[in-house]
């Protein structure tokens, strides 16, 4: 197929692609799904919520390699099966401390567990029993103030920032769409009734506005869902608004009311396919906005509730340790927030670029 005959999306696509860092934003964003898809599987610390706690190995720097002894088996924790702990991790069946040293004699361990870098504990003595006992495992983003794997609470976190920016973008759209068509379409009285609702709502700062549904609806997982998404439908409607008051007076839109088509299949069949690609660009961009705000109410304690990761909660429980030599704590998923926000407002930009709707009222 010559390049004048490529489809209108075979066109948009190349377009997309030369543009590196927009093509490089949507490969972030790749990644990112697959690793919070994998979840689990992926993570050193397969316990759900990636929470298991050692007090002894608090706020230990990135890198550091500790030995564990197996001190207790519990043979009633059920082992679930692949799909399960991808989704939701495996309760581990044991219990164990990290130690310096050890050394068997016949039926018994003697250990020494580790209480600091710079102190050291009597030898205690601990039953043996079969299988492997001891075993090493390295934490290669450090541990926060709880002894909790950095690197398995960053993981567990993408889901978190995903699942509310994309809850909030299908809330938004479904919202958003179905007023601003409305509103655009029929004009008149409908026109300036929705006009005034999305004035009254595009007046408040979005923080405060999440901030308040948060309050009515209750602190949780999937109350920030619907928080987020009704904060966010205003640009969408309004950009859909003003592209379907300029298509409802094009020849193809007349000819179908002519034609004595419905209106609910003109504005789905006829007027949305045609604006799709100013939706997704606002959509992009909404999705960015969604992971600030679930961070901001995380961070203010109105997001997930602990022990659930949240980049936003991490940066609440860690961020006194920026003026100690810890920050790490909190610059980790403050970087995960900020990268993954850059890469959704490029993939924007490049959304924007190749639909050319840089002169409509679309702003990213």
């Amino acid at each position: 197929m010559s390049k004048h005959q490529q489809s209108p999306s075979k066109k948009i696509w190349n377009k997309f692609k030369k543009n590196k860092l927009a093509f490089g934003g949507m490969i972030f964003i790749g990644v990112l799904m697959v690793m919070g898809i994998l979840g689990y599987l992926i993570t050193p610390d397969h316990s759900p919520m990636a929470n298991t706690m050692h007090l002894q190995l608090s706020n230990k720097k990135p890198g550091r390699t500790f030995q564990f002894l197996i001190t207790s088996r519990n043979p009633d924790v059920e082992q679930v099966n692949l799909f399960t702990k991808m989704l939701k991790g495996q309760e581990p069946n044991f219990k164990s401390i990290p130690i310096t040293s050890y050394r068997v004699k016949g039926d018994v361990i003697y250990a020494r567990e580790y209480i600091g870098d710079e102190e050291q504990a009597e030898e205690t003595v601990f039953p043996r029993f079969g299988g492997k006992q001891v075993y090493k495992q390295t934490f290669w983003l450090g541990t926060d103030m709880y002894g909790r794997d950095m690197l398995s609470r960053l993981i567990i976190g993408i889901r978190v920032s995903l699942s509310v920016g994309l809850a909030a973008v299908i809330i938004s759209l479904t919202i958003g769409i179905s007023l601003g068509a409305l509103s655009g379409y029929f004009g008149g009285k409908v026109d300036a009734a929705i006009s005034w609702f999305m004035n009254v709502v595009w007046s408040l700062p979005s923080l405060l506005l999440v901030i308040a549904i948060s309050f009515a609806l209750g602190k949780g997982f999937w109350q920030i869902f619907i928080a987020v998404g009704l904060s966010t439908w205003v640009d969408v409607a309004r950009l859909v608004r003003g592209q379907v008051m300029a298509l409802k007076e094009v020849e193809f839109v007349e000819a179908s009311r002519a034609l004595g088509f419905p209106t609910s299949r003109i504005i789905v069949k006829h007027i949305l396919p045609n604006i799709a690609g100013p939706i997704l660009v606002v959509a992009s961009a909404n999705f960015a906005a969604a992971i600030i705000l679930e961070s901001g109410l995380s961070f203010l304690g109105f997001g997930a509730q602990p022990p659930m990761p949240s980049w936003g909660g991490m940066i609440k429980e860690n961020y006194g340790y920026i003026i100690m030599d810890a920050a790490y704590l909190a610059v980790l998923p403050g970087l995960a927030i900020m990268f993954t926000v850059y890469a959704f407002n490029l993939l924007a930009i490049g959304l924007r670029d190749a639909f050319d709707v840089k002169s409509q009222n679309v702003t990213v």
